[in-house]
Order: C-alpha cells, then sequence, then structure tokens
C-alpha cells in the first residue's frame, strides 16, 4: 500500500488525528501538505513525516478563513493534490436556550461544514485531474445523541455525512471517491478542550470507558489505518460510505 509521488492534504493536522493521518501517510511515502494554525506543533509533526522520509508542507491557517490559500499553496509546492483529508474541527457543548445558541452554532458550523465544503470546492478540480479522493473526518455523534446540550455538534456532523454522500455521487462519474470515518471518543486532547477542568475530564473519561461496548477509547493512529485504508487503491471501489470506529459506543449509548 503506497502513496509514492502521491500529495495528501490534511487539514487539522498538528495533533491527535489529524497528526496520526499525516505521520501514518508519510511512512507510505506521501508528500504531506499539514494544516493547522499551532506552528510549533505542526513543526514537531512535520519533522516527524520528515524522518520518516516524505517531503512536507506546513501551512499555517484556520480552515474558516484560508480555504483558498490552503489549496494553492499545497498546488505551488507539489503541483496535484491525490487525497484530501478534512480533519480540522470543534467540539463544544450549546444549550438551544443560551442567549448565544446561534452565535455559537455559526461557529461550529463554519469549523465542522461549512470549512469542508469550501475545501471540497475549491479542491475538486485537482482530485478529479488526479482521479484521488477525499476523506472527512465525522463523528458518531452524527447518529448517537451522547450528551444533553449537544445539537450544534450533533448537527454539524450529521450534515457531514450527508454532504459527503451527495459529493460522492456528484463526483463518482468524474472518478472521485469521498468517504466519512465517524470515530467514537478518541485518547486525544479533543476532550480537554470541550472540558472545563480536570476532575470534569476525568469523570468524562470514565462515564466512555464504563458505556463502550469495549470498554476502552481509539487511539488516533486506529483512526489513521482507516484513513489509510479508504484514502488507497485497496478501497477503490469505495465511495459515499460512513466508517464508523467507536468501540461499541452506539451499540450502547452514554445514556446508561
Amino acid at each position: 500500500m503506497s502513496f509514492e509521488n502521491k500529495v495528501v492534504l490534511v487539514t487539522g493536522g498538528s495533533t491527535g488525528i489529524g497528526a496520526a493521518i499525516a505521520i501514518k501517510m508519510s511512512t507510505q511515502r506521501a508528500k504531506v501538505a499539514i494544516v493547522a494554525r499551532n506552528e510549533e506543533r505542526l513543526k514537531i509533526v512535520s519533522e516527524t513525516c520528515e524522518r520518516n522520509g516524505s517531503e512536507t508542507l506546513v501551512i499555517i491557517a484556520d480552515v474558516t478563513k484560508d480555504a483558498r490559500k490552503i489549496v494553492s499553496d499545497t498546488v505551488q509546492r507539489f503541483g496535484r493534490i491525490d487525497v484530501l483529508v478534512n480533519n480540522a474541527g470543534m467540539f463544544d457543548l450549546v444549550s438551544i436556550l443560551d442567549p448565544f445558541a446561534m452565535e455559537k452554532f455559526d461557529h461550529i458550523f463554519r469549523t465542522n461544514l461549512r470549512s469542508v465544503v469550501q475545501l471540497t470546492h475549491l479542491a475538486a478540480p485537482h482530485l478529479i485531474q488526479t482521479k484521488g479522493n477525499i476523506i472527512n473526518i465525522s463523528s458518531a455523534g452524527s447518529t448517537g445523541i451522547f450528551f444533553s446540550e449537544n445539537f450544534s455538534y450533533c448537527s454539524s456532523k450529521a450534515g457531514l455525512d450527508h454532504f459527503s454522500r451527495c459529493v460522492a455521487l456528484e463526483l463518482a462519474a468524474k472518478g472521485v471517491r469521498v468517504n466519512c470515518v465517524n470515530p467514537g471518543p478518541v485518547r486525544t486532547n479533543f476532550i480537554e478542550r470541550a472540558t472545563l477542568d480536570e476532575e470534569e475530564r476525568d469523570k468524562l473519561l470514565d462515564k466512555i470507558n464504563k458505556t463502550t461496548a469495549l470498554g476502552k477509547v481509539a487511539d488516533p493512529e486506529e483512526i489513521a489505518d482507516i484513513v489509510l485504508f479508504l484514502a488507497s487503491d485497496t478501497a477503490k471501489s469505495i465511495t459515499g460510505s460512513t466508517y464508523v470506529i467507536d468501540n461499541g459506543l452506539l451499540l450502547k449509548g452514554m445514556s446508561e
């Protein structure tokens, strides 16, 4: 499963799932464009990829504002895009009764859905040229509701799933595949950013462990393995699909 001379663009690539995907692609000798806002963390990921023999491009950018720069910088450096991994996203708990509910809703949708639509719009002509593919990192939350006050995040991910199916149908005739990977809880700093303090975070992690059917959370590298498979020619007959990797969270639900 070689990606030699293939160009992979990964958003949200400075930590967690995005970093794991970039590093995994580098082990397959892909050229990797890594996008995030944190320059220091991006540099660490880039150096790891280069040690694996990969040529990398670090793009300091905000996916909600800099989509044109992200695509143009990648094409200018590498001349092509073979795989677009839309991984950048955010999580927040928002009550429908919150006085700022709509402002928070708009912010989540700009990050989790609109940025993906825009990047897909801009990258699609290049992916058509390479007969490439798109992988959108969604969430088990597109299907299950695990917290109250979570309508914005869950709705954004449900929208992402259906957007992916719509675009998969449209681009299939052009030879471009589009799929989603839908993680449940993953051992990253994503949960840390979603909670207020250490005690609350520990309680949340304990609850998650108990309510997954397998009694554990996934590591970022497990998500990267699925992305690698879907991006490869091994998955050449797969498009418009969602791959759930949640340790059985949807089987049990966090309401228990």
